[in-house]
């Protein structure tokens, strides 16, 4: 097996031709041969018992070529490749050139481009201002006291706006009872919009007990045609009306909202949190500013194979995150009435913007000769390992050092980069000093 010739194309494309030696190949078809014996059937022979020549005889010299081919291909391919001294990218289309004398084999492939990049030193970028507001503090506390809240029965007062109640209810058109106009024991919030306009507003004022009757009209546009525009009648009756009471923001609430014992450590601690979460947020805003610019200064031809096979990683990807939702691809597909070929249409520009940013920092990582050591492989094995919960050995097996290097050194590049940038401070806005809710506010 060798390599006969290597010439480079257009873009990012090179045209090799290498051979297989007539004997390497001659074993190949034997072994191809010996596979498929057992299942051969001639006329004359038990199964599986015809000579490789007397199946040649009848089926042709070429009855094992294609398979033959398709042993010896990989490994010539490899070696070919090597002597060249590319890096291919995506699949390459073959073709027989000879059979003269052994196989003498063409392949066109994608190599990765040769690009160049200029100026990644003292990008301009600005970074958000880092503040929490009193108001963003008061929210996020709100969220738990909500999650903290209990509901209370009232049963000496009418029904109000804001309160849950549960009803009976049957609606009738002209006299008439209508399909899905019907409820029991229904858990309804004033004031929500659940209902058609007006039906909610007329349980408002009534007690536990209550039979009354709610006059309505359907909108023009609901979606049942045969109500649309129609006047109603519901005849309902008030089963139960609750309200939610909300914890007093106390010393008690910190302790079983949190791990502290006062309401004063309590919300320093999330402002701490929401200070954090925004710095997180500001950095990764730079980082993406950086990367814009560093995906606008890539210079060089992107083969399209090694943009689809990227996009290919963004469906994956895409799949993957719909799984993590609960969903799929497929149906995922249906609701949005979208084809897959749609989807990756969509998906497109921003995998060919990730594989430049990508290509970017991997250039840069070369120009500023970055080097990843033993010590950093293996530890950043050990934390993948930690963080999915896997051992070394299989994290090792899933991913070459090679290519943990490689994802190192881009990192180290994009350090390089944002540690010579030039980060301006985005102005922060006026803080807004609302009171915080007093320890009596209940909704």
């Amino acid at each position: 097996m060798s390599l006969i010739k290597a010439e480079k194309g257009e873009h990012s494309s090179y045209s090799l031709e290498f051979s297989v030696d007539k004997a390497t190949f001659e074993d190949a078809i034997t072994k191809v041969y010996r596979k498929k014996a057992p299942q051969i059937t001639v006329p004359g022979f038990r199964k599986g018992k015809a000579s490789r020549s007397v199946v040649e005889k009848i089926y042709g010299k070429a009855a094992f070529y294609e398979d033959a081919m398709n042993e010896v291909i990989p490994n010539a391919y490899e070696a070919a490749v090597k002597e060249a001294g590319i890096k291919p990218v995506g699949r390459p289309a073959f073709d027989v050139v000879s059979m003269d004398d052994g196989v003498v084999f063409s392949a066109k492939v994608d190599v990765e481009p040769e690009i160049t990049i200029a100026d990644y030193k003292g990008i301009p970028a600005t970074k958000p201002a880092v503040s929490v507001t009193d108001d963003e503090v008061n929210a996020e506390i709100d969220i738990v006291r909500q999650r903290n809240a209990r509901e209370i029965e009232i049963t000496d007062h009418a029904a109000e706006t804001g309160n849950t109640v549960k009803i009976d209810f049957e609606g009738f058109i002209d006299g008439t009872a209508f399909e899905g106009g019907k409820g029991e024991d229904h858990s309804l919030k004033l004031g929500s919009g659940q209902f058609i306009p007006g039906f909610e507003d007329q349980i408002v004022g009534h007690h536990i007990g209550d039979e009354f009757d709610v006059n309505v009209s359907f909108p023009a546009d609901y979606h049942a045609e045969e109500l649309a525009g129609k006047p109603a009648v519901f005849k309902t009756k008030l089963n139960a009306i609750t309200r939610v009471e909300l914890p007093e923001l106390d010393d008690d609430f910190a302790k079983d909202a949190s791990e502290f014992d006062t309401m004063d450590e309590y919300r320093a601690d999330v402002r701490a949190k929401l200070e954090k979460r925004k710095a997180e947020s500001a950095d990764a805003e730079v980082e993406g500013q950086l990367a814009d610019a560093l995906i606008e200064k890539v210079q060089g031809e992107i083969p399209a194979s090694m943009i689809e096979a990227e996009t290919e990683n963004y469906v994956r990807d895409y799949d993957s995150r719909l799984r993590a939702q609960g969903m799929d691809l497929n149906t995922y597909l249906k609701y949005t009435s979208m084809t897959l070929d749609q989807l990756r249409d969509q998906l497109r520009p921003n995998a060919e913007k990730r594989l430049k940013y990508r290509l970017a920092l991997e250039k840069i990582a070369e120009l500023e000769g970055i080097k990843v050591s033993d010590e950093e492989i293996n530890a950043e094995i050990k934390k993948l390992a930690d963080a999915y919960h896997m051992p070394e050995d299989q994290i090792k097996a899933l991913v070459s050092n090679e290519d943990m290097g490689k994802d190192i050194a881009v990192r180290k590049a994009m350090d390089l980069v944002k540690a010579d940038a030039v980060i301006t401070d985005a102005p922060k806005a006026e803080e807004n000093t609302a009171e915080a809710p007093k320890a009596e506010d209940k909704e």
